[in-house]
């Protein structure tokens, strides 16, 4: 059944609910009709006494009358005497012996044929009489035959009109669903253009629309990955043209140690940058493959993440001088909070990163912790010069980066919003960028499950 075609199945499935309610229909038909055929052999056979009764009951002592050819009747007078008798052996031997009654029933005879017998009892002056009359029901039995012949033949035929309606019904109910297969085998590679939808409101428009919303996220994401791929291989080409330099000329500088270890420590750097973008990129496509899953984790554990991220931003900013401070208030209740902790601390460490690249030697970053009854607030505010107005509606693009200002040419490779947005965004939260003038703040809302 599961190899059938859907107009197979549902053809095969409409004949067998009609085959079924056609003969349900058909056998009540041909019980009606049987019904009716042996009320009318029984209303003959009454019919066949009838006259009999009146004359018994006008004039009880006179000579009963003899039946007309074809009159199956047997009438007793009450001395026991057999005044009628044309009905055939088998029948007779039934009723010659039976005791006068008001009955019938029916009986079958050596040849097979069928009769349906009436007894009546006609009381007297003289006594009682009985009265037996048959009718042959072999009319009646040939009248069936013919109709069960009618009615199987019939019966066959509307099936076969209705599968061939049935097939054709449902040919032109799939003919939308063909037209969007053969469409959608002229879609190129580049999954462009949307599949034909139907102008009738049905379950099959309604397929085709939601056909065509997923082509148009798959094309999005497939833009998405190409222009992804694109961006990656173009940040990874500078810091790989680099370290292959820098290794170069350790080679040939082997004799002279200082120089040998520049060269490795600006390796070191080209390899800390390819690991940070390999990372920030691993964890990006982690997200959107999770596509919804959230972690959990409780105001404690989001403190102790961002202390840490605090002490990792002290030591990279040790080199350049630049003040890292922090201030918490968080209260006593413990709240639950829809993400990882370890997502929290990458949240930090991005935006404290970033803060530190952009206010440069001697500056400072203040990084804040509140928590009310609605969610938790982490604030990041440096005294650097803030960021571009024009590049804040592409901040948290991927490979996104000002032209000036925040980010130069030795800091990071633009995952970094990137990520900390899909990290906020997955726990229901938002990010906000604000210029202090002079400054820059990054408010991350994070609301309580």
């Amino acid at each position: 059944m599961r190899r059938l075609s859907i107009r197979a199945r549902i053809t095969l499935g409409s004949v067998l609910v009609a085959a079924a309610l056609l003969a349900i229909a058909l056998g009540v038909v041909r019980v009606q009709v049987g019904d009716i055929l042996s009320n009318a052999d029984v209303a003959l056979a009454r019919g066949d006494l009838a006259s009999f009764q009146r004359d018994i009951t006008a004039n009880p002592t006179a000579e009963v009358d003899d039946p007309g050819t074809g009159v199956l009747v047997y009438v007793r007078d009450p001395s026991g005497a057999v005044d009628v008798n044309t009905l055939p052996h088998d029948v007779l031997a039934l009723v010659e012996h039976r005791p006068a009654a008001d009955e019938q029933f029916t009986t079958t005879d050596d040849e097979h044929r069928g009769f349906v017998v009436v007894a009546r009892t006609v009381k007297t002056s003289a006594g009682e009489w009985a009265l037996w009359s048959a009718r042959s029901t072999s009319s009646s039995e040939l009248a069936i035959a013919g109709l069960d012949r009618v009615l199987v033949i019939g019966g066959i035929v509307l099936l076969l009109c209705f599968a061939i309606a049935s097939w054709l019904l449902a040919s032109f109910a799939l003919r939308p669903v063909s037209r969007m297969r053969r469409q959608a085998e002229t879609l190129g590679a580049g999954i462009d253009g949307d599949l034909p939808v139907g102008p009738a409101d049905d379950e099959i428009a309604a397929l085709a629309v939601t056909l065509n919303e997923l082509l148009a996220r798959v094309r999005a994401s497939t833009a998405r990955e190409k222009q992804m791929v694109s961006d990656a291989a173009h940040e990874l080409r500078t810091p790989l043209a680099a370290l292959t330099t820098q290794l170069e000329l350790a080679h040939d500088d082997t004799g002279d140690a200082e120089a040998l270890a520049a060269h490795l420590r600006g390796a070191e750097a080209s390899v800390e940058r390819l690991s940070s973008l390999a990372t920030n990129l691993l964890e990006l496509n982690r997200l959107e493959a999770e596509d919804g899953r959230v972690g959990h984790a409780r105001t404690s554990e989001l403190v102790t993440e961002l202390m840490g991220g605090v002490d990792r931003a002290r030591m990279l900013a040790l080199s350049r001088s630049t003040e890292i401070g922090f201030e918490l208030d968080v209260g006593g209740e413990e709240q639950d909070y829809a993400l990882d902790p370890q997502a929290f601390g990458r949240i930090a460490d991005n935006l404290l990163a970033n803060a530190i690249t952009a206010v440069g030697t001697g500056g400072s970053v203040e990084a804040g912790l509140v928590q009310d009854s609605a969610g938790i607030t982490l604030s990041i505010v440096d005294n650097g010069p803030g960021m571009p107005e024009s590049f804040r509606a592409t901040a948290f693009e991927r490979f996104s980066r000002p032209d000036h200002g925040r980010t130069t040419a030795a800091g990071g490779s633009g995952l970094g919003l990137a990520l900390v947005h899909a990290l906020v965004t997955a726990a229901g939260g938002t990010v906000e960028l604000h210029n202090r003038q002079p400054g820059f703040e990054v408010a991350v809302r994070i609301p309580k499950m």
